[in-house]
């Protein structure tokens, strides 16, 4: 079958019909969660017919990375969500149930099997209806869920674009690490923004001796190789860190590390390079290495940027990377039920809404799917509380605040801080207690 423009013609009954675009893990579970609630669902998925430069399988659920679905432990951020997903009846972690292989303290699945059980689930739900074919079209009366990932089609991409305005879609994804706050030396750091204008930064100074020892570790550290599909293309205005380096050893001096209008209150003197770490949220617990975009493989990211005075030991809510990634930026775009404020009946799921991760993906997906639902059935739609794994996702996409958004995976700097103190070792739990708490109220109110 060739590649066509679907123009979705009305059912019989449409606003009990919803068309779910895209057949990966968010538009799955988007799916599942519409057709429990008794719903009718259309199902788009483009694959056999055409595949994406990352796919290989016609089956839904295909990962195309990883078989590691993170960590299992709920005093984890990403443990977490899996369990708040699995007490909403997540197909996505059923399958994983079902298929997982041996993997420490790790949810890892056998990907062949793990694809097959949810296509098999979605194909002998009677609700669900699944077309291959490729949509390139949008109708935003037509109640949908977008759910195309990080590699969707150019033409969906474009009809994407004109909905939201181009401003608001990416195409490539230059993310520099965000660390936790509470993980700083701050005995090395300095607050202070350049030429005396506030204090909106924190500034790790290096001496000569220091720079030169990072610079070395720096170039010739292990990067990510690109995938087949990816071309060795970057943007003059967000390089990788280590493309600068390879240009001169003083570069980075010049660059993002430049010194200028910063002065050391411990010496009393400009500092020979300094590396910026800048808020990310409002809460201050998490801060994102100023221009540190890169392509280093993770543990080299973790080896080589600990080299930086006050982040020897630093935590990372998020390593960096530079890859294709469409995405788009919700903030303002989007509402807290994950539907456009400007078109109501028209839905993003997956990493397409702006979040990173296997599990992310298939969480935004749940959602959207039982808002899509929930309107079909004239019922009003929901937002989970921003202290559960979920809402605090929820609120990153959401969030009107944000000044430079980019994907992000679940992690606890996105939560409410804690009412109370708690030692930094328990506090994973104190989280998982507190999310789990709001997440049961949440359902009975709501008939989840």
């Amino acid at each position: 079958m060739s590649s066509r423009i679907l123009h979705f013609s009305p059912s019989t009954n449409p606003s009990q019909e919803i068309v779910i675009i895209g057949g990966g893990l968010a538009g799955s579970e988007a799916a599942w969660q519409a057709a429990r609630r008794g719903v009718r669902v259309r199902l788009y998925e483009m694959k056999p017919q055409k595949f994406s430069p990352a796919h290989t399988s016609p089956l839904l659920g295909e990962l195309v990375c990883s078989n590691s679905l993170r960590a299992e432990n709920i005093e984890s951020a990403v443990g977490l969500l899996k369990e708040e997903m699995r007490r909403l009846g997540s197909l996505i972690m059923m399958a994983a149930r079902a298929t997982r292989v041996p993997a420490g303290r790790s949810l890892a699945v056998d990907r062949t099997a793990f694809a097959a059980f949810i296509t098999q689930k979605l194909e002998q739900e009677p609700l669900v209806t699944i077309r291959r074919e490729e949509v390139e079209a949008l109708d935003p009366a037509q109640l949908t869920v977008v759910a195309t990932g990080p590699l969707t089609s150019d033409s969906l991409a474009a009809a994407l674009g004109r909905l939201t305005g181009k401003g608001h879609l990416h195409f490539y994804d230059a993310i520099a690490p965000i660390v936790f706050a509470d993980s700083l030396d701050m005995g090395k750091i300095f607050r202070a923004s350049r030429y005396g204008a506030g204090e909106d930064y924190l500034n790790c100074p290096l001496n000569e001796e220091e720079y030169e020892r990072f610079y070395r570790a720096l170039i010739t550290a292990e990067q990510v190789p690109l995938r087949n599909f990816e071309e060795p293309r970057y943007f003059e205005g967000c390089l990788p860190i280590e493309v600068m380096a390879s240009r001169g050893y003083l570069t980075l001096v010049y660059g993002p590390m430049k010194p200028v209008g910063l002065i050391d209150p411990r010496t009393g003197r400009s500092p020979f390079a300094v590396v910026q770490l800048r808020a990310e949220n409002r809460e201050g617990t998490l801060y994102n290495i100023v221009g540190f975009q890169t392509k280093l493989t993770y543990p080299e990211q973790k080896r080589v940027f600990r080299l930086i005075p006050g982040l020897e030991r630093a935590e990372f809510a998020r390593l960096g990377s530079i890859h294709r990634n469409t995405f788009v930026r919700s903030p303002g775009l989007l509402s807290p039920y994950l539907n456009f404020f400007r078109h109501p009946r028209l839905f993003l799921a997956g990493q397409i809404s702006g979040v990173e991760g296997y599990v992310e993906s298939a969480a935004m997906g749940l959602l959207a799917g039982i808002n899509a639902a929930r309107l079909a059935q004239g019922l009003p739609p929901v937002t989970p509380p921003r202290a559960t794994a979920l809402g605090a996702l929820v609120h990153h996409l959401t969030n009107p605040a944000t000044k430079d958004f980019q994907p992000m995976n679940v992690n606890f700097g996105l939560f409410p801080p804690l009412e109370r103190h708690v030692p930094k070792k328990h506090r994973g739990a104190a989280y998982a207690a507190r999310a789990l708490q709001e997440l049961e109220k949440w359902q009975k109110n709501f008939g989840l």
